[in-house]
C-alpha cells in the first residue's frame, strides 16, 4: 500500500469551494454534537493556510459578529481544539489550530473516560451487577476500560505514522 504525500499550500484558493467545505464540515461536526457556531469557527480556522485567524477574519469569512466569534472560541479553547495567541505588538488575539490538535483532543479525553468508567462501576454497585440495568452499566464500564487501554496505544501508532508520513513538514 502506498502512502499519499501531504498536500502542499496552494496560493490559488477557490473561496467558494473553501466556504462550501467549511459549512459542510461544520454541519458534520454539528451532527456529531458540537454547537453550530464553534463548529463553523473551527472549520474556518482549520481550513486557513496559516491555521490561525483573527476575530475580524473569522467574522468576515463567516459573516458573524465578534461576540459570536468570542463565544465560539471560548468553547473551542475549553475543549482544547484551538489556542489563543497575541499578535506581536498588538492587543489583538489570533486563534490557532495545531497540526496535532486531533491527537491532543483525544489524548486529553483519557481522564474523562477514566471518570466515566469509575462512575459506571459505582452505578453497577448501586443497581446490582445481576440486574438488567447493572449489566448494561457493566458493559459500558468495560467499554470505557477497553477504550482507556487501547486509546494510548492507538495514539502512539498515529504519532509514528505521522512522523513517517509528514515528518516535521506539517505547519502548526
Amino acid at each position: 500500500m502506498t502512502q499519499e504525500q501531504p498536500p502542499r499550500a496552494n496560493s490559488q484558493r477557490d473561496e467558494k469551494a473553501v466556504s462550501d467545505f467549511v459549512e459542510r464540515f461544520a454541519a458534520q461536526l454539528t451532527d456529531a454534537g458540537m454547537a453550530r457556531m464553534p463548529a463553523r469557527v473551527f472549520a474556518a480556522i482549520l481550513s486557513s493556510d496559516a491555521g490561525t485567524m483573527s476575530v475580524a477574519e473569522l467574522g468576515e469569512q463567516l459573516k458573524i459578529s465578534p461576540a459570536a466569534v468570542s463565544g465560539a472560541v471560548r468553547y473551542l479553547s475549553h475543549v482544547t481544539m484551538v489556542s489563543r495567541e497575541r499578535e506581536p505588538g498588538s492587543r489583538r488575539e489570533r486563534y490557532r489550530v495545531h497540526s496535532d490538535q486531533w491527537y491532543e483532543a483525544l489524548g486529553n479525553r483519557d481522564q474523562i473516560v477514566k471518570r466515566w468508567e469509575d462512575t459506571m462501576r459505582e452505578g453497577v454497585a448501586s443497581l446490582g451487577p445481576d440486574t438488567p440495568a447493572g449489566l448494561r452499566l457493566a458493559e459500558t464500564q468495560d467499554f470505557f476500560h477497553f477504550l482507556g487501554q487501547e486509546l494510548p496505544l492507538l495514539l502512539d501508532r498515529w504519532r509514528e505514522h505521522r512522523e513517517r508520513t509528514y515528518g516535521g513538514s506539517v505547519a502548526t
